[in-house]
């Protein structure tokens, strides 16, 4: 159900009913369970904050949270109390500012799912464009994965990785309008005090019909290094696109590593090539000695995540697994076939990386919480990118 349905069901409930004779109007004098209603209904809808109220709630913007391509961010505090994210969007020109506003709003403003990040509200004036975020406490996942926010356990990683596959799923296949995120990756996925994730950062993300069987793009969207291939090339782009930045993702949370890493032996250095290798010729328990897996509980749960990250990394989108079919699998539904090989069309000599050009991101240059809500940073995207993005950079240089 839409929220304006909602709402309209609300107001019509407010004007009209009455509850062991009590009208629902005066709200706060009814039964418990119609005040709750109440009151979670309105929560879902967006607030239009003033550029006054957001300087009182952030002490001037003075706690920063991070900053990215899109805009920087600050915690703040409520009148209410609640603590907040507020993203002031910058850009090159207001045109640029106004769609990466609208981009966010009307996706994100729509939506209602435990695994995304809640739109509270925003700030339209002449002088500030910002969105209110809800705080996710622990910020984002690279932090815990690359940074120095402490290494998590493989229980909470594999919980992490079903939840964000339900984010993403409610996504594509819940809402009434599918929603392509286009930046799924660990620094758009925020933890919550019970590490439980948000996925975060809409300002990619573009609503799609769901009976169109691709989507128009305008230019070419996502992170290098999580970027589905068609995303960078001259092919009709869907949904699928995001299943395959999942999949990138999910190596990265089996292997608790980043999926590049120059410092490793050339034969290690891009992780999913190095998985599959290992796959093909049925040595698996290379992988595991690989992630450290050493319970027998686990070992199995890593087993299907990994077959789960290459079929959703395959090449061809129509390969790909949708999310809620990733949601079944990782829940340990139905058994997983040995998919093809995801990586049969790149070429030999492309696994080695330009270490002058495309240096490894090292700890200090992590920027914890940089991706709340922040867009995709430009020393990353160099960091990041794989032997397929070289690939693609290859073929249009010479088309």
């Amino acid at each position: 159900m839409g929220l304006s349905i909602l709402f309209a069901i609300i107001r019509f409930i407010k004007k009209s009913t009455k509850i062991s004779n009590i009208e629902i109007e005066g709200v706060g004098n009814g039964p418990p369970l119609i005040v709750e209603l109440m009151d979670n209904m309105e929560k879902l809808k967006p607030t239009r904050f003033t550029s006054r109220q957001l300087k009182a709630a952030t002490l001037n913007f003075t706690h920063k949270l991070g900053a990215g391509g899109y805009g920087e961010v600050y915690k703040g505090t409520l009148a209410n109390g609640d603590s907040v994210a507020v993203k002031v969007l910058k850009g090159s020109s207001d045109e640029q500012i106004e769609a990466q506003f609208i981009a966010e709003v009307s996706t994100i403003g729509r939506t209602h799912h435990v695994n995304l990040v809640r739109l509270i509200g925003f700030c339209f004036e002449n002088t500030m464009r910002a969105l209110v975020y809800e705080h996710v406490e622990r910020g984002s996942l690279d932090g815990f994965l690359f940074g120095n926010k402490g290494k998590l356990g493989f229980d909470k990683l594999s919980k992490i990785a079903i939840q964000t596959a339900k984010g993403v799923a409610y996504l594509h296949e819940e809402c009434q309008d599918r929603i392509i995120h286009y930046d799924i990756k660990p620094g758009n996925i925020l933890l919550d005090r019970n590490f439980s994730p948000k996925v975060a950062d809409f300002g990619l993300a573009k609503l799609c019909n769901r009976n169109a069987t691709h989507v128009t793009m305008t230019g070419c969207r996502g992170t290098p290094g999580y970027a589905a291939p068609e995303l960078w090339m001259p092919f009709p782009v869907t949904h699928k696109c995001d299943v395959y930045s999942y999949g990138m993702l999910l190596f990265e949370i089996a292997g608790r590593r980043r999926n590049l890493k120059v410092s490793l032996p050339e034969s290690h250095e891009w992780f999913p090539r190095w998985v599959w290798n290992k796959l093909e010729r049925d040595e698996m328990e290379e992988i595991v000695k690989s992630c450290e897996i050493e319970e027998e509980e686990d070992r199995e749960i890593l087993e299907r995540m990994i077959l789960i990250a290459v079929w959703c990394v395959q090449y061809k989108p129509e390969l790909r697994p949708c999310m809620s079919t990733v949601v079944k699998w990782l829940e340990g539904d139905g058994k997983i076939a040995l998919p093809p090989d995801p990586f049969s069309h790149l070429v030999a000599g492309l696994t080695v990386m330009d270490s002058q050009q495309f240096g490894e991101t090292t700890e200090e240059e992590t920027i914890v919480d940089s991706q709340q809500f922040g867009g995709t940073i430009e020393k990353e995207s160099y960091s990041e990118t794989t032997p397929i993005m070289r690939k693609y950079e290859i073929n249009v240089a010479s088309s």
